[in-house]
């Protein structure tokens, strides 16, 4: 495109706006290209997701086997669960990082499935946004994450860690409270010379941050893709 056709450019020209519905009825090179285009998009998607199924697998794996363990015996130390705690969390902080990278290639294919396809298929419907070409081609120059670490970070603890995490909060809580039922909290919650009101607290302080950066109003800024009625 020339800089006088840049200057030129107008995402409200019924050309721009009607580009769904030429790549139903036309077989032009520009429809082939944005063909190949999206498979190219689907295709990285779906590498990025199977690298976030990952994760999310072997951070249940870790936890089954934690827990198997923390209940197998009343020798074996509760402060193991506390560990698995942590390590999920690292699991978490590698998901939400990939979900970022993951969210780049999703929104491209979001982009064109809204306004290239979906018009396509029935052009009488108007695309979805007017100036959803710039968008994309912006984003292809220059691929930025969409969404920051900690949107990124309450999406997959919504969707998937939060639940996880608070699994082990329960089993920590029946391994402290009944495997030795006749001792007070403190003693039985406590690791080494650290009392188990401080583990308790580091613990509830732990949570408390989860629940803050899952529940926080205005941080959420994932676009999803199914629509609940």
């Amino acid at each position: 495109m020339s800089d006088s056709e840049k200057g030129d450019y107008d995402p409200e020209a019924p050309e721009h706006r009607g580009i769904g519905r030429g790549v139903a009825t036309e077989d032009t090179e520009f429809g082939t290209a944005l063909a190949h285009f999206y498979r190219g998009e689907m295709d990285r998607t779906n590498t990025w997701r199977q690298r976030l199924d990952q994760t999310t697998y072997w951070a249940i794996t870790l936890m089954a086997a934690i827990l198997t363990w923390a209940f197998s015996s009343r020798g074996n130390p509760h402060y193991l669960l506390l560990i698995g705690m942590l390590v999920v969390a690292a699991f978490l902080g590698i998901e939400a990082r990939r979900y970022r990278g993951y969210d780049i290639w999703r929104s491209r294919i979001r982009v064109l499935q809204e306004n290239v396809f979906s018009t396509a298929l029935n052009p009488a419907e108007d695309v979805e946004s007017v100036d959803w070409r710039a968008t994309l081609s912006d984003d292809v120059r220059r691929p930025t994450p969409n969404i920051s670490t900690v949107a990124a970070l309450a999406h997959r603890l919504r969707r998937v860690y939060l639940p996880l995490l608070g699994l082990l909060l329960v089993a920590w809580v029946i391994r402290v409270s009944t495997f030795e039922p006749n001792q007070p909290w403190s003693r039985t919650a406590a690791i080494g010379a650290i009392p188990g009101t401080a583990v308790t607290a580091a613990v509830a302080l732990f949570y408390a941050g989860l629940l803050a950066i899952t529940f926080w109003p205005g941080m959420h800024h994932v676009r999803g893709e199914i629509y609940d009625d």
